[in-house]
């Protein structure tokens, strides 16, 4: 399993990121990204710690960990500035909250991510066909997610990003030890979404992309 979107005490998970880190690493997990909720107002607090943590414990474990953002409520016209700003702090995987439905995201939110050059638009709800051809443009990835709520899109998100070629990956936006889950269900959900089993390994690899992209960055 590779999962791009966790979440820490920095934010509103409830682990500190070593435990994070080995709860997955336990469970399986090849690869895990430290995504905490980010705005302006905490991305230098947040984003050298999760990277302080992540050198030190790195060489200890056999789990690949990558320091990340989640630019999370943002309105859209700031979302340039802060995905710049927490890639100069060290996140080398930078997500941006988007229009799920279960939350008052701002409308044009997927669009300035796009546009700002993220790397996840995570539960991006019903986005739009023009917003869908931009991120194919762009190559910017589209989440579909085990988490609730967020989850009630991914038929939709699956199904239009399938259309026009948008690449996908799945992540389980854990805050709790009960949100990890495995490759095994990773692969239900994908089938839940409608995304047929010949067509879910793409969406692993290109998880796996992703890591690879971030791993470049310095």
């Amino acid at each position: 399993m590779i999962d791009l979107h966790t979440h820490t005490i920095f934010s509103d998970g409830e682990l500190i990121p070593f435990e994070l880190i080995r709860r997955a690493e336990a469970m399986g997990y090849a690869a895990l990204a430290i995504t905490d909720h980010m705005d302006a107002s905490n991305l230098d607090l947040i984003i050298p710690r999760i990277v302080k943590a992540i050198e030190k414990i790195r060489p200890l474990v056999s789990i690949e960990v990558i320091p990340g953002a989640e630019i999370t409520h943002a309105p859209p016209d700031l979302i340039p500035e802060l995905v710049r700003e927490a890639r100069r702090l060290g996140a080398r995987l930078v997500l941006v909250h988007g229009e799920t439905i279960v939350e008052p995201v701002q409308i044009g939110t997927n669009r300035a991510a796009i546009l700002a050059g993220a790397d996840i638009v995570s539960h991006p709800g019903l986005i739009s066909k023009e917003d869908l051809l931009l991120a194919k443009e762009k190559n910017v990835t589209l989440e579909i997610t085990s988490r609730k709520g967020h989850s009630l899109s991914n038929g939709y998100v699956a199904k239009e990003a399938m259309r026009f070629g948008v690449p996908l990956c799945i992540n389980t936006d854990s805050h709790s030890p009960s949100d990890l889950i495995t490759k095994e269900t990773a692969l239900k959900i994908l089938l839940a979404a409608g995304i047929e089993e010949s067509r879910a390994d793409a969406v692993f690899e290109n998880a796996q992309h992703l890591i690879e992209k971030a791993l470049r960055r310095t």
